[in-house]
């Protein structure tokens, strides 16, 4: 069997050691890992696969000694500068970042969804953003047997979305609190300085992630609107998005309202989403036909989601204010599935064509 080398970008942010992690997990033919960073961070040492690996800096002469995969976790400038120089170098790069998401000749891949579109590849390839990726494998699997008609995103998104400022911005603020709880007048903001958010997260829902737009949309909502369109192929398809920062620290939970242009029975529409690859059904609700007696209801949670490969639905239950609709409660561990195990699963998929 052939050997690959690869190259891992941003080895030493939050997504690049979960990268690590997960190619830890795996069995893949790979002969040699090499591991960069920015200057700010060359040179530091990261145990991987029980050896100590010393992470090189980043520069335009990095992908000369010939790599066959790279993935790319260092942010949209490091993309738009290298990832060309590595594609033109015959280097197949896996990009974590939004620089080229929406270009037309770089597939946006889910593996579960549209694996078909990886071979359409001219060297890069764009993973989604992280509350798209969770959202699409339900929806797949419901818009091939009912037809998506439109679709209402509110999501709940967790700290660790933010890279490592935004978790810091959280546990400042927990640890404030601890020191100051008797203190009724608290004003958190002027408590602690936050590296991240403009408002303190700690005890507030934050519904503001990235930039505004001219529209009044944020570009997080922006990306979901537009990246949900690009993966199912229907570039007219109405969506709306609300996406809010919530004190949590990992895992994304995201409400999707769905509206199809078909009938549909209920358990039917479990039974396809349990049969869809990488989708995990938790509801003891709709499975027992909502009955009172159920003092335990079982629902995706952020907590149990976090350290797992799979998308979590449950809450499944119809929209009774349209003729075909539905409602789902959709959680998955945004820095895995929603940025490093989907990375991984491309590789994956790039080795076996």
């Amino acid at each position: 069997m052939k050997k690959y080398r690869l190259a891992i970008v941003g080895a030493t942010g939050v997504v690049g050691r979960t990268i690590l992690k997960v190619l830890e997990e795996e069995d893949l033919p790979i002969s040699e890992y090499v591991l960069f960073s920015s200057k700010k961070s060359a040179g530091k040492k990261i145990n991987f696969f029980d050896k100590t690996y010393i992470v090189q800096g980043l520069n335009e002469l990095s992908f000369d000694s010939g790599f066959d995969f790279a993935i790319f976790s260092a942010g949209s400038s490091t993309s738009i500068k290298y990832a060309p120089i590595a594609s033109s170098k015959n280097c197949i790069v896996i990009d974590n970042s939004s620089a080229f998401r929406m270009d037309k000749d770089v597939p946006l891949i889910v593996p579960e969804v549209n694996p078909e579109e990886i071979p359409n590849n001219k060297g890069i390839i764009a993973n989604p953003n992280c509350s798209t990726i969770q959202a699409v494998l339900p929806l797949k699997a419901l818009d091939e047997k009912y037809v998506i008609k439109r679709i209402v995103y509110s999501t709940y998104q967790a700290v660790s979305g933010a890279g490592k400022d935004g978790i810091m911005d959280l546990e400042n603020g927990i640890q404030n609190y601890v020191k100051n709880y008797k203190n009724s007048n608290l004003e958190f903001k002027d408590s602690y300085d936050l590296k991240k958010f403009n408002y303190p997260i700690f005890s507030n829902c934050l519904p503001h992630i990235d930039k505004f737009l001219d529209n009044g949309y944020t570009k997080e909502e922006e990306k979901m609107i537009n990246e949900t369109r690009k993966i199912l192929k229907k570039p007219n398809l109405p969506i709306t998005a609300t996406t809010v920062r919530v004190p949590v620290f990992n895992s994304h939970s995201e409400s999707i309202n769905v509206e199809f242009e078909n009938s549909f029975d209920l358990k039917e529409l479990v039974n396809t989403l349990t049969s869809f690859p990488g989708i995990v059904v938790e509801d003891n609700l709709v499975l027992n036909d909502f009955k009172e007696n159920i003092t335990s209801p079982i629902y995706p949670l952020a907590t149990s989601a976090s350290g797992h490969n799979d998308v979590f639905v449950g809450r499944i239950r119809k929209d009774f204010s349209v003729k075909y609709g539905v409602n789902l409660w959709v959680v998955a561990d945004n820095i895995r599935k929603g940025a490093a195990t989907n990375a991984v699963q491309i590789l994956k998929e790039l080795i076996k064509s």
